[in-house]
């Protein structure tokens, strides 16, 4: 009798388990289609409002305690410029064109006294042209020959597009998510018809120039001394996948001090890619929890931290089993943010930031340590709370870390400000046509992506590079990857 009660029980348990798990399936698909992906939790209910439980009770809450945090912040200092109202001023770089307007009436024999100008945005759209390189040539005297002048270095030898036109191409595609079928079509518009593989061409021509130049990248990123790790999927075409695609992974990699971004294609998704482009990092390392990166924890020479977003959207994704438990990790959650925006609206330095951190976060941390391992003994393991504290409390150490030295950020949300681009370019191009072209993909976002951290406006720079580089000395390839002057 007692093994049928026993074993009713654990049906029962098993049951109440797969209805949690299947109300937070359909919670995360409300979401996905109706809901805000903004992260940051507010609180929708005052504390001494109540609120009608029509659903099931799966987790009995328990009591959560609630502290209250000071901290006294420096007044900003009052703005004395006048703040400009009204409608914007365009940029006084832009060229003008000036129309004259004269009046109707006849003005002979009146005085001028001033004018009236106003100004008005216009753009012609990019048009093509063809530049002819025109070379005379000349007897030489005693008929030894024929003097004439050399053709300058062009980015794709013997090839007829011009730097602006490659660049242009490759933002099209890279940044704003222009595909190249799209691009054609624009072409043909303008009475230029191309072929796909001639545009592909060009684009594999122009990674072949740029190629030192992200080894180059990849050596300055690799001998900082902090970086951020994560990865992001990409289909790729194989032909040996008839009627599928080959689900491959770029790997991302970013210097926050040195703003500078690498994007790494790797046919899969194990540890054999990281492994071997950090084989020589030695410093802070920044993931979040996927099980490859703990390997580096062991490796001599690199402290491995976790992101504290990751660990913040378990809770966020919990709040439909859980929402008191939920809800309290969150706002305590917050407050460790709300430290970080106060030192980032202070500009406070490295070493400012690591006393803040000190004085009030280490505190903050240690007391949501100590809820978590008490709350998670009251759980269901297996419920979305449940997993959420146990996500946390596995790695609680190394999300902790970042307290440790004032240039460590708290989370991953810089490289995934970076990755936003590729996610958008999925949207679009939907694939890439080869494990080759997705290489070269990634060595182009790694060059977009830089610029984009260091406000540089992509297509000049490219367009500048591919100018340069080809006469550059490979010594001082350093000397073109884009900073922030």
């Amino acid at each position: 009798m007692n093994e049928v009660v026993l074993d009713y029980k654990e049906k029962y348990q098993s049951a109440c388990i797969e209805i949690i798990n299947l109300r937070h399936e359909l919670d995360q698909l409300r979401r996905l289609v109706f809901g805000s992906r903004h992260e940051r939790f507010i609180a929708n209910t005052p504390p001494e409002q109540l609120a009608l439980d029509l659903t099931a009770e799966t987790v009995q809450a328990a009591p959560v305690p609630v502290q209250t945090i000071e901290y006294t912040r420096q007044q900003r200092k009052e703005k004395t410029e006048k703040v400009q109202t009204g409608r914007m001023k365009l940029p006084a770089d832009l060229p003008r064109e000036q129309v004259i307007l004269e009046p109707q009436q006849d003005v002979s024999g009146l005085k001028k006294i001033g004018e009236e100008i106003t100004e008005e945005l216009e753009r012609i759209p990019g048009r093509l042209f063809v530049r002819q390189y025109v070379r005379p040539k000349y007897a030489k005297a005693g008929g030894e020959g024929v003097l004439i002048a050399d053709l300058p270095v062009r980015p794709i030898d013997k090839g007829i597009p011009g730097p602006g036109l490659l660049a242009q191409i490759i933002i099209d595609k890279y940044t704003d998510h222009l595909p190249i079928h799209r691009q054609l079509q624009r072409f043909e518009r303008e009475g230029i018809k191309l072929s796909s593989s001639t545009l592909t061409d060009w684009i594999s021509g122009t990674c072949a120039l740029l190629e030192p130049l992200y080894d180059t990248l990849k050596k300055e990123i690799l001998s900082t001394q902090y970086l951020q790790a994560d990865e992001t999927p990409i289909k790729v075409l194989d032909k040996d996948k008839k009627g599928t695609t080959h689900r491959g992974y770029h790997w991302v990699y970013h210097a926050p001090q040195e703003r500078l971004v690498l994007f790494d294609y790797r046919e899969g998704r194990g540890r054999e890619g990281p492994t071997e482009v950090l084989k020589d990092f030695r410093g802070y390392l920044q993931t979040d929890g996927y099980a490859v990166y703990e390997d580096f924890e062991k490796k001599p020479g690199i402290t491995l931290l976790n992101c504290l977003a990751h660990a913040r959207r378990k809770f966020d994704e919990a709040k439909t089993n859980d929402p008191a438990r939920a809800e309290y990790a969150l706002s305590e959650i917050q407050k460790l943010y709300a430290i970080e925006r106060h030192a980032r609206a202070e500009a406070l330095t490295a070493g400012q930031r690591y006393e803040l951190r000190q004085h009030r976060s280490i505190n903050l941390l240690n007391d949501l340590k100590s809820w978590m391992l008490e709350n998670y003994k009251s759980v269901l393991p297996k419920s979305t709370i449940g997993q959420a504290l146990h996500y946390s409390l596995e790695r609680f150490d190394k999300l902790m870390r970042y307290c440790a030295d004032g240039k460590l950020e708290i989370d991953n949300n810089l490289i995934e400000n970076a990755i936003r681009p590729v996610a958008i370019g999925r949207k679009n191009y939907l694939f890439a046509g080869s494990h080759n072209g997705a290489r070269r993909a990634a060595m182009l976002y790694s060059f977009i992506g830089t610029c984009k951290i260091n406000d540089i406006n992509p297509f000049e720079w490219l367009k500048n590079t591919l100018e340069t580089i080809p006469q550059h000395p490979v010594n001082k390839l350093y000397e073109l990857i884009p900073r922030k002057v």
